[in-house]
């Protein structure tokens, strides 16, 4: 592959031709020449110089770019302002989490009034186990304080050691992602000395005194690195992954008797294991690396308990001993129709996560009895997950339930009787008539037969004419499935009759393994035809018209807001893409770049000719063309390390210059964050008030 620059010749931005002087014009991104020679084809980038941010005319740019979006929606910032203040208003000022056992202690966040983050604590636990809410508070983090004069704060990583003296937990504090370690004395309240950049993922040995780390390439990102740490700060590599497409991460088992070290490819995985008592010995690979083969690991009672692909699509559950890993006895045959997704071994449990139609469910074996028990769930729709297990010993597995209209729940389940007990629900401040509202499972049938599940939250009794407005949303890739989650901000659009959707479009999990595989590398194309054909539906079946649909996705749900306008800009009144994927073949073809070799396995490797032209005839940076477009709001973040913030900005420069419409286009950066938008919880409503004043009063709903 040849590259080649050529000095430009015009300046970096360009001003719009002046117009009515109170019409705000937009900012035009100077062209410049830039070529590649990509498998014989000379390739221009007319917006290359876009992608060094340490350019005082990039930053210029992205600057005009805010200045046009603010002028342009000065109209709608009423509306953003009050539904700012309705989201705050719903938001409990002040809450705590409930706590979770560990040891000796019980460990929760806590939420203060007006404060933006949490406070991680714990209480010692009374004399017989029991949460003692008299025992005295220790403030482990008060990221309040942390997070002081800072733009951007985020605790990664949280683990104390075995014996609780101390805690090892991660900062980032620009939104790049890039943790780094900091260990304290619970005791003193001494951070040490000790640090380490570019932490991912972290495991105490049982001496209280050596952690293992794994730590990312300064440039690619990738977590390639496994170093054996002292508090004095003496490092020690112990592996390195050498394959571009493995990324590793360590993890301690639940009994604490291993450190497990996963390395992982889209396809293949290999587990290694160490006994958490000799932090010197050498970690064992589990069942070696066969391309193809993924799978993972638990330990109890001195047996190993495999999630395994091996002649099993969806996954299947096998034992073995741990002096004989390959001896296999089958706990949970494998099932086409039900995906395995997690395992916890508990010393008296075993609880497995299942997905089956696009809904989870949870299963728990007794190991007294030999009996399985079914955790069974009313909504039609609805999110069940593992919540806070901390401890072998549990005899309640905790689960975190919520759906659409339904507040997220923590809730303990007796594995013995089956028995739930809600702990907690998440309360809306001034509350709220839920009984007013209702969802409903669709099932629309895509263009090749295939039967697509979405999900819909509406206010009863609207009118299914073809009135309603209704925002459409989606992911669809990396295996990621569509939850029917629960969305606080989103009541905010129910009570005012906009209608919500969602499509379990191929690209996840939702249905199985095969969901996703058909939704990737030379398969792609059926992610964003689900999509168009999920929209159809809703249209035909009257849930909305084409001038009242808005549609909605970020990060690899960005690449499909791009895609999918590309292919069908009439079907679309507005659209949002956050942190979008768009410019997928300069990203692909940049081997430097961070993420970029380990999703060949997702996306194809560009480097082959087939799979380079696959990808370009989707990739929307590379498929715009002279025509009209509906509205579109593209938002990222100046300090991205998923998606760089030159994607987007490329896009909309490239896209201002060809469509042939008069609906807006905006740019909105923020400059002090990165892929998940602002930090902190006020200003983190503030974005998405904004965001969705925008949406509705596109599709007719304007206060």
């Amino acid at each position: 592959m040849k590259k080649r620059y050529v000095a430009s010749l015009l300046l970096p931005l360009l001003a719009a031709p002046a117009l009515a002087a109170d019409v705000p014009q937009p900012p035009i991104a100077a062209k410049t020449q830039w070529m590649e020679t990509r498998h014989g084809e000379q390739v221009t980038d007319d917006y290359r110089w876009l992608h060094d941010k340490k350019d005082p005319a990039v930053i210029d740019y992205l600057n005009a770019e805010n200045a046009y979006t603010a002028a342009m929606t000065e109209n709608i910032k009423p509306f953003a302002d009050a539904l700012y203040k309705e989201f705050k208003d719903r938001t409990m000022p002040a809450d705590l989490s409930v706590p979770a056992r560990r040891g000796d202690y019980y460990y929760y966040t806590r939420v203060e009034a007006g404060k933006q983050y949490p406070l991680n604590c714990r209480r010692l636990a009374a004399k017989d186990g029991s949460y003692d809410a008299s025992a005295p508070e220790e403030i482990m983090l008060d990221q309040n304080a942390m997070a002081e004069g800072l733009k951007f704060f985020h605790v990664g990583a949280m683990v104390a050691s075995p014996d609780a003296r101390l805690l090892a937990y991660t900062t980032d504090n620009n939104g790049f992602r890039q943790y780094e370690l900091h260990v304290k004395d619970l005791a003193s309240g001494k951070v040490l000395a000790l640090s380490m950049p570019r932490v991912t993922s972290l495991a105490w040995a049982a001496d209280n005194k050596t952690l293992f780390v794994v730590q990312e390439d300064a440039t690619t990102k990738r977590a390639d690195r496994l170093f054996r740490v002292s508090l004095d700060g003496q490092q020690e590599q112990v592996y390195h992954e050498a394959v571009e497409q493995f990324n590793l991460d360590v993890v301690g088992s639940l009994d604490r008797k291993h450190i497990f070290l996963v390395s992982g490819a889209t396809d293949t995985t290999e587990v290694f294991m160490l006994p958490a008592d000799q932090p010197t010995g050498k970690f064992k690979s589990v069942l070696g690396r066969t391309k193809g083969h993924r799978y993972y690991v638990s330990h109890r009672e001195g047996q190993l308990y495999i999630r395994t692909n091996k002649n099993a699509k969806n996954f299947r559950l096998v034992s073995a001993p741990v002096a004989n890993p390959k001896k296999w006895t089958e706990v949970v045959p494998h099932d086409k129709a039900t995906l395995l997704q997690g395992v916890t071994a508990f010393k008296g449990y075993l609880a497995v996560q299942e997905k089956s139609q696009a809904l989870a469910r949870t299963r728990i074996y007794d190991f007294a009895s030999k009996k399985w028990l079914t955790v069974k769930f009313d909504d039609e729709v609805y999110v069940a997950m593992p919540s806070t297990n901390l401890e072998y010993g549990l005899t309640k597995y905790r689960l975190s339930y919520q759906s659409p209209l339904s507040p997220a729940a923590t809730i303990d389940v007796d594995m013995k009787t089956g028995e739930r007990t809600v702990l907690k629900k998440q309360e809306i401040a001034g509350g709220f008539d839920f009984s007013q509202y209702e969802t409903k499972r669709l099932w629309a049938t895509a263009r090749d037969g295939v039967k697509v599940p979405l999900w819909v939250a509406y206010k009863k009794g609207v009118k299914l004419d073809g009135s309603a407005p209704l925002v459409l949303y989606s992911y669809g890739s990396y295996g990621i499935p569509q939850e029917a989650n629960f969305s606080l901000i989103r009541l905010s659009l129910l009570e005012r009759g906009v209608v919500y959707a969602a499509a379990h479009i191929r690209g996840g999990n939702d249905l199985g393994e095969q969901w996703h595989d058909d939704g990737m590398l030379m398969k792609k194309k059926n992610t964003f035809n689900d999509f168009i054909d999920s929209a159809e539906y809703l249209i035909k079946e009257k849930w909305t018209s084409r001038d009242r649909l808005a549609i909605q996705g970020g990060s690899a749900g960005g690449l499909l807001m791009g895609a999918v306008v590309n292919m069908r800009p009439d079907l679309f009144k507005a659209v949002h893409a956050a942190v979008p994927f768009v410019d997928v073949m300069n990203t692909m073809m940049d081997a430097s770049l961070p993420l970029t070799t380990g999703e060949y396995l997702e996306w194809g490797n560009p480097n082959e000719k087939a799979a380079y032209d696959y990808m370009r005839s989707y990739s929307p940076y590379d498929n715009i063309l002279m025509k009209d477009y509906p509205a579109m709001l593209v938002t990222t973040g100046l300090n991205d390390s998923q998606v760089m913030y030159w994607e987007p900005a490329k896009y909309v420069a490239k896209l201002r210059r060809h469509k042939t419409d008069s609906n807006p286009l905006l740019l909105k950066v923020n400059m002090g964050a990165g892929h998940g938008g602002a930090s902190g919880r006020y200003n983190a409503l503030q974005e998405k008030a904004f965001e969705y004043a925008w949406i509705m009063s596109q599709i007719g709903v304007t206060k």
